[in-house]
């Protein structure tokens, strides 16, 4: 049930994103021109988002299972370090010149978007030179 359940919400998130144009890279970099032609249309995509977030978040925090039965797993860090404001800055870097984030470009991959195809592999590259340099960092302190 949890794998059936996973993969409506996907289909669900992913048609949303759709609707909302944040699958077109070029609505995205409308809505970050804010000196040029600005879009304020995905303002309101995401304020609905941070809403229902905060309300999800809050229904979740009084809650030990999810609706599932499954355990509640929800970060416990909440500090704010080099490495949080580092990878902030290079994923609004990425967003602001592609005009992809990790989810719209998955969908937009499905849609066949060659652009897509670039970012997503340019991301997965970027996602297994961390784990490298995570995996030596490991190895390295491990012999300290």
């Amino acid at each position: 049930m949890p794998i059936l359940t996973s993969l409506l919400a996907g289909l669900v998130f992913g048609i949303g994103l759709i609707l909302s144009g944040m699958a077109d890279p070029a609505k995205v970099l409308g809505f970050l021109d804010l000196a040029g032609r600005w879009d304020p249309s995905l303002a309101l995509v995401m304020a609905g988002a941070v809403g229902i977030g905060l309300l999800g978040f809050a229904i979740a925090r009084r809650r030990t299972a999810s609706f599932l039965g499954l355990p509640m797993r929800l970060p416990k860090t909440r500090d704010i370090d080099g490495r949080l404001v580092g990878g902030s800055l290079l994923f609004g870097i990425g967003w602001g010149l592609a005009g992809f984030c990790p989810g719209p470009a998955l969908v937009a991959l499905g849609m066949g978007q060659v652009k897509a195809a670039i970012f997503v592999g340019a991301m997965l590259a970027g996602m297994g030179v961390f784990e490298l340099l995570e995996r030596r960092a490991a190895s390295s302190a491990a012999r300290a």
